[in-house]
């Protein structure tokens, strides 16, 4: 039965707006059947999104690389939580970056993950990282149809300082994915309120919890005005629904909890616990003002922030580093795990130690499958948020022993709104530049150059 109120037109660029708050939309059908005459307003169906997301520290070669071809391939230990979404995605090998060959294990494989760049030796106050990342190239071409032309988010402060035990290089390359040009690194946001209220609050607010986690406006930010942004546009939001045919009614009623449900986790994340008093030499430092205490709180509230982003179409174009190149994190959260993840990756292959790296990276399995799950569960007419997505997940290095260049390990998740044809394993040509995988991708987000950083072509049994 058609909503009598359904012809009443509604525009995409249709915003909530109350004192502080600006609300996107997810994708309505009303807003095709009712839409408005300027042709930029029109969105007849679903965007595509992109997605970035970066581990670090590498995997366990044998327990990444399965065996078997095309669809008939192994499900192997790292694999194993997200088998339940095997026909959702492709692995992609023998890719690698030829300019990290023979340089630092970490620092200068980050940057050069999306965008093929040589970095270079600096003493810190002259970054370069060789090259623009392929997110920022998308977001020139098509982050002017979004509020936001890209999201970029992370977990940890940035590092200071040069490395001198690894080549050299400044740590700030490994603390950011995203490059603007080879000398400006993208800040990106490590506090879940700040990344929440750049969606609905302030968009144009500086980033600066991923620059300077101690600025005064983090602090000033984390006592700003509490009040629901549901709340702040509830009349816009009333009106809205009652414009929307019946399938937009409940969809708006579950983007409507989903936003409310990360505000309460945010509520509930950032409130003082009462701890016990630790006695002797264990550390347990108060955290960052405005960071969750438990990791994996802090993890999943960026990955549904960024999930809330494409949802919305805030913005087509996003980056999530689950650490930086030698992120430290302890995991001794985890059953049989005593080490924090950098200092395991190095296990030398002393089996007790190799079991609990490779806890640490099945755990960071599980977190991907948690953000795949949630989007395949958001339907968006007769697809998905996950069909209408390229989720890219990967390392900037194979083995997190030996930091091998080669074969890194690349999961492509989504259907690319038919793109991509997942539930296989695809093998490029040993040694193919991962620039050609960008380039390919790119390429199906509309960006149609011939060529990115050092690739050689485009890959082009994906689909």
């Amino acid at each position: 039965m058609t909503n009598p109120n359904q012809n009443r037109a509604i525009s995409r660029r249709t915003l909530l707006r109350g004192a502080g708050a600006v609300m996107s939309l997810p994708w309505l059908e009303s807003i095709v059947a009712g839409a408005p005459a300027t042709a930029g307003d029109k969105l007849t169906e679903p965007p595509l999104r992109a997605a970035f997301l970066f581990m670090p520290n590498g995997v366990r070669p044998d327990y990444w690389t399965p065996p078997g071809d095309g669809e008939d391939f192994a499900i192997t230990p790292h694999l194993k939580p997200v088998e339940h979404l095997k026909n959702d995605f492709l692995l992609v090998e023998n890719l690698w970056h030829q300019n990290t060959v023979g340089r630092n294990g970490h620092w200068p494989k980050v940057p050069a993950w999306l965008s093929g760049g040589f970095v270079e030796r600096t003493t810190g106050g002259d970054l370069d990282a060789g090259g623009t990342s392929i997110d920022q190239v998308l977001a020139r071409h098509i982050g002017h149809e979004t509020p936001l032309p890209s999201l970029e988010l992370g977990l940890d402060p940035p590092r200071t300082g040069i490395d001198t035990a690894g080549g050299g290089f400044p740590r700030a390359l490994g603390s950011f994915l995203s490059w603007a040009d080879p000398h400006s690194p993208v800040p990106k946001e490590i506090v879940p309120q700040l990344a929440f209220d750049r969606l609905f609050r302030n968009r144009k607010a500086r980033v600066v919890s991923s620059v300077d986690p101690k600025h005064p406006s983090l602090v000033d930010s984390l006592q700003r005005d509490d009040t629901s942004v549901l709340d702040l546009v509830r009349e816009q939001a009333q009106d809205l629904r009652r414009k929307g045919s019946r399938d937009d009614q409940a969809r708006l009623d579950e983007y409507f909890e989903s936003v409310r449900a990360v505000e309460r986790r945010l509520e509930v994340a950032m409130k003082p616990q009462r701890r016990w008093i630790n006695e002797g030499k264990f550390p347990l430092d108060r955290p960052t003002a405005g960071v969750p205490e438990q990791h994996i709180e802090h993890k999943r509230l960026m990955l549904d922030i960024m999930l809330l982003a494409f949802w919305t179409d805030s913005t087509r174009v996003a980056t999530f580093m689950f650490g930086d190149a030698q992120s430290s994190q302890d995991y001794s959260f985890l059953p049989g795990v005593k080490a924090n993840w950098h200092g395991i990756s190095h296990h030398r292959d002393i089996e007790a130690q190799r079991v609990q790296y490779e806890k640490i990276i099945n755990w960071n399995m599980e977190q991907l499958a948690y953000l795949l799950d949630k989007m395949k569960s958001l339907k968006e007419g007769n697809s998905t948020l996950l069909d209408n997505s390229m989720v890219l997940f990967g390392c900037s290095l194979k083995c997190g022993n030996r930091h091998d260049p080669e074969n890194l390990p690349i999961l492509l998740a989504g259907r690319g709104k038919g793109a991509l044809r997942p539930g296989r394993r695809v093998r490029a040509a040993a040694k193919t530049p991962m620039c050609n995988l960008l380039l390919t991708l790119a390429n199906k987000m509309g960006w149609q150059e011939n060529s990115f950083g050092d690739s050689t072509g485009t890959i082009s049994n994906l689909g």
